[in-house]
């Protein structure tokens, strides 16, 4: 039958693996589970979110336990009144991913700190969770504002002697639009493009080296200040196409479920390399040709999960020389945030 020609011998080839959404019932958490089950290496999928979530997460799991695929999927609901770690222990047991789309969205009258102190306690009640119950698993975050979360936790993660570069801030969405944005620019084929994106994941800190990109011909350098601006504010695009009542969820987890597979493609020996926010230790800093504690760049996953290897952001033209100051002044106050949050719990 179409589709299952090669199960059996897929299965027998692949490892497999068990995976976690937080936030699983969201916009991002439900498309992102289901991308996730598809694939054939994750043979356990748990779907979590708090027991208030509009969808029930069990209910999404049931959902998704109809689809013809092997993938055994569950779902739980949590106390937020309680802590994670209490609730979670057989859901987390033997993860080796977990996904965290979780988090709130900032609303009207809301400041950035209100934001971020709001979701770092979010992400933190998981983190924590993680911690006892699967500390070698891979986190990814997708929780806002990324640019101080991810410090945060892994600032966290050090104090409880485990590996900060489990902490992974999930930046892939920046290198998805780049490349559909190059793609519509200059008529290449999409699947082929791939621009390198560098720094954070907000604003100004949202840097694309497309002077590195490959596979596209080049832009006219008139027309790269336009595009840049136009990744950085790619999500200020969605909201306003869907008239305020959203943000990106699909591409999001579109984006979320790509860096969730490089993960496994590097549990599995391939070293597959994507561009992720993690923190510099050892001499990546002079590895990869930045003074910040945190940054994002082409990283290669590996057997052992989390980042093997860091690479340079390489040669940069008169206009990324430019932003890249823009990136470091920008990075480093937002780090800073996150490291200090830590320091006061």
């Amino acid at each position: 039958m179409f589709g299952r020609r090669v199960t059996n011998a897929t299965r027998a080839l692949t490892r497999s693996y068990k995976v976690m959404v937080c936030g699983g019932s969201g916009g991002i958490g439900q498309p992102m589970a289901m991308l996730m089950s598809l694939d054939a290496r994750v043979t356990s999928l748990v779907v979590m979110d708090v027991s208030m979530a509009m969808v029930p997460p069990e209910g999404v799991a049931t959902d998704l336990s109809h689809i013809e695929k092997p993938c055994k999927v569950e779902g739980v609901a949590v106390d937020p009144a309680k802590p994670a770690t209490e609730q979670l222990q057989a859901q987390l047991s033997g993860c080796d991913l977990v996904l965290i789309p979780a988090g709130v969205p900032r609303k009207p009258g809301m400041t950035r700190d209100d934001l971020f102190n709001i979701n770092a306690g979010i992400a933190k009640g998981i983190v924590d969770a993680c911690a006892t119950h699967c500390p070698n698993a891979v986190l990814g975050l997708i929780v806002n504002p990324v640019n101080s979360v991810v410090p945060a936790m892994a600032e966290l993660y050090k104090k409880k002697g485990l590996d900060p570069r489990k902490i992974v801030g999930v930046t892939t969405l920046d290198v998805v639009r780049a490349n559909k944005f190059v793609a519509q620019a200059t008529g290449a084929d999409v699947t082929g493009v791939d621009v390198p994106v560098v720094g954070g994941h907000a604003g100004v800190t949202i840097l694309p080296l497309f002077s590195q990109m490959t596979g596209s011909p080049p832009i006219p350098s008139a027309d790269v200040p336009a595009l840049d601006v136009r990744t950085q504010d790619a999500g200020t695009e969605v909201v306003n196409a869907k008239n305020g009542k959203g943000s990106a969820t699909l591409s999001m987890a579109y984006a979320g479920a790509r860096l969730g597979k490089a993960v496994l493609d590097g549990l599995e020996g391939k070293g597959t390399v994507e561009c992720a926010y993690v923190a510099m230790v050892g001499n990546d800093k002079q590895v990869v040709g930045t003074e910040l504690d945190y940054f994002s760049t082409k990283v290669k996953f590996g057997k052992k999960g989390g980042v093997e290897e860091v690479y340079p952001i390489g040669p940069l033209n008169d206009h990324e020389t430019a932003r890249m100051k823009e990136v470091n002044a920008a990075l480093s106050a937002e780090i800073a945030k996150g490291v200090e949050w830590v320091s006061a719990q």
